[in-house]
């Protein structure tokens, strides 16, 4: 691997270790979680952590394509701008959902979680397509957690 090529995989990686190390800090499986009424269709709890490794990869290849692909320095810091963002956002949304303890709040967070993810997908497709395709499984996992979120808040309500 090239200098050029370790500068922005390095960079991608720690930064998708902090947001997964983040995220995994402040999410609590405890009693209360564990009291929520939740969907049949709910998964199982260890999937949760499997599909964020995945998507977290993901993620992170995406942002070292786009990163690469840029044809300007200016673009270059768009990527980054979006993908911390992004990663502001998936670790707000742990904080109110499990420890304000507030789902009805996590879920209007996570529409913009959502909107993120499409703004970055549309961004960088216009140099690198692949990068834009890496992120179809995140906006997958974040649609179905947001339609879960919603379960949990109609299941629940009121809280606070």
């Amino acid at each position: 691997m090239n200098r050029m090529m370790i500068i922005p995989v390095t960079v991608a990686t720690v930064a998708a270790l902090c947001v997964a190390a983040l995220g995994a800090t402040v999410t609590d499986l405890g009693p209360w979680y564990q009291a929520l009424a939740k969907p049949a269709w709910n998964p199982p709890d260890v999937v949760f952590p499997m599909g964020w490794t995945v998507i977290y990869a993901l993620i992170t290849l995406s942002a070292v394509s786009a990163w690469r692909a840029a044809r300007t320095a200016a673009q270059a810091e768009w990527v980054i701008g979006l993908f911390a963002l992004n990663g502001f956002l998936n670790i707000s949304w742990s904080i109110l959902f499990f420890r304000f303890q507030r789902p009805d709040w996590a879920f209007w967070e996570v529409t913009l979680l959502w909107l993120s993810i499409l703004v970055i997908m549309i961004y960088v497709a216009r140099f690198s397509r692949g990068a834009a395709l890496l992120l179809v499984p995140y906006l997958g996992w974040v649609s179905f957690a947001a339609a879960l979120n919603w379960a949990v808040v109609q299941l629940n309500a009121p809280f606070g």
